[in-house]
């Protein structure tokens, strides 16, 4: 935590999220873009005689000499953040001062910077989800053909794998990944188009055949391609498709998240995030294992689930060719996006690393529950050998309804002992056949061969795009 005590911080200033991605939307790094603008626009200007040689190379030389304070100082006056940098930046340079910003108004620099923002952002996040990926993939290949019990309506089903569990958050997260890649390949940013976005003053100082290989020039300077068209700044739909990817990956990330908390519960018990000797689960509960990592990413991934509704308005009330109506929010609502994302990928990497895998509780549960899901099996055999299919099915759910009778009155789950002492049965089916018809490895389907596929796409993936 960095500042002072006494006075309210952001719990993503120190809290939530990396130093890295703090850093990408930290004061100091916006104010540095917004200087990297200026050096760039002026040192194409050199080329048409609107700026020389030597005022470009003093901008460029005292680019990094940041006066955070004193800016504060100007803006506090003039009610003008730009302008006050601007101001601090002319006077740190004798040569050049003069010619930053010639021709340009506050969104040719604001946008851009904010738009190589939001590229490093996603640059970082698509790190962080390749290397939670890889992670997934080995723990899928682990566990592909891992008997568990799943679920449909909150209730046992029948028998699949946890890798195949896993696999399907494999291939959801796999989609987010593959967004994250399309999404960095088209932001872009405003360029150097003026008040409203036709670029007549740039045509007056530059003459209309120069522009585009002037525009062309600066994108290359800031490695940072441009919308052909804008108004005063980019549109704000760029905003609102970055926030739609970031929270669906959210999404995936959230119900993930859920599933391995009721998991947790020691009801079910299979599995569990990490637990540190000394940690603590509750100030009143000394026997408590919480899984607060889980439950921290359900709670962040909420709030960020909230957020394009934000960036919704901004683009769908940005009122002709700009109104500034937006610039207050944006100032949070960007950065703790993708704080929000990192924070909730380092979590989740975190849990996925140490996953405790509960043999015991996952044998206990199919124990219990398993017989059930071979009545389908049983029912396929005996329709199989003439029986009529609505009889077996009848058989079976009669045997089954007093089965779960006798389990809800404290007793084992006797269904394999009615299905084997049952004449209709046994006249058809062999107590071998019946054996193997409740054996679960017998009836998890394509789960460990899909579940080895999904491992498998999500390495290729990665390894393709590096």
């Amino acid at each position: 935590m960095t500042g002072s005590f006494n006075t309210y911080q952001s719990p993503f200033s120190w809290r939530y999220g990396s130093d890295e991605m703090r850093s990408i939307w930290s004061e100091e790094h916006k104010r540095l873009l917004w200087r990297r603008c200026w050096v760039a626009l002026a040192e194409a200007q050199v080329n048409y005689g609107l700026v020389t040689a030597a005022q470009a190379a003093d901008l460029r030389c005292h680019s990094a000499e940041l006066d955070i304070t004193r800016s504060l100082a100007i803006e506090k006056e003039i009610h003008h953040d730009l302008m006050a940098e601007l101001k601090v930046f002319a006077n740190q340079c004798p040569t050049g001062g003069g010619v930053i910003h010639l021709g340009a108004t506050s969104m040719d620099i604001k946008d851009n910077a904010e738009a190589l923002q939001l590229r490093a952002g996603v640059s970082l996040l698509r790190m962080r989800l390749a290397s939670l990926l890889e992670t997934l993939a080995n723990l899928i290949e682990t566990h592909a053909d891992l008997p568990v019990m799943a679920f449909t309506h909150l209730q046992p089903a029948e028998p699949t794998t946890l890798g195949y569990r896993l696999a399907n958050m494999g291939q959801d997260l796999l989609s987010d990944w593959q967004s994250l890649v399309r999404t960095f390949t088209c932001l872009r940013g405003k360029g150097f188009k003026g008040a409203v976005g036709n670029a007549a003053g740039y045509l007056y100082l530059l003459g209309e055949a120069n522009f585009e290989t002037f525009e062309d020039e600066i994108s290359q300077k800031l490695g940072l391609p441009f919308f052909v068209a804008a108004t005063q700044t980019y549109s704000r739909k760029q905003d609102l498709e970055v926030l739609n990817v970031l929270s669906s990956l959210g999404a995936t990330l959230y119900k993930f998240a859920l599933d391995l908390r009721l998991l947790q519960s020691e009801v079910i018990g299979e599995t569990a995030e990490p637990f540190s000797t000394n940690q603590v689960g509750s100030s009143a509960m000394p026997f408590k294992r919480n899984p607060v990592e889980l439950e921290k990413i359900n709670s962040l991934a909420r709030e960020l689930s909230a957020l394009p509704a934000v960036v919704w308005n901004n683009y769908s009330q940005s009122i002709l060719e700009r109104t500034l109506d937006d610039s207050a929010n944006r100032r949070s609502v960007l950065p703790e996006a993708f704080l929000i994302t990192d924070e909730i990928l380092l979590a989740f990497k975190r849990v996925l690393s140490d996953l405790q895998i509960r043999r015991n509780h996952i044998n206990r549960t199919l124990s219990t529950y398993a017989p059930f899901a071979a009545t389908e099996r049983i029912m396929l055999a005996l329709a199989s050998k003439g029986l009529d299919r609505q009889q077996a099915h009848e058989i079976l759910r009669v045997h089954s309804m007093a089965a779960w009778k006798a389990m809800e009155n404290g007793e084992g789950n006797p269904l394999r002992l009615l299905i084997e002492s049952d004449a209709r049965v046994t006249t058809l089916l062999s107590p071998e056949e019946l054996t193997k018809l409740f054996h679960v490895d017998q009836y998890i389907g394509i789960a460990e061969e899909r579940s080895q596929a999904i491992a498998k796409q999500i390495r290729q993936s990665l390894s393709v795009s590096g």
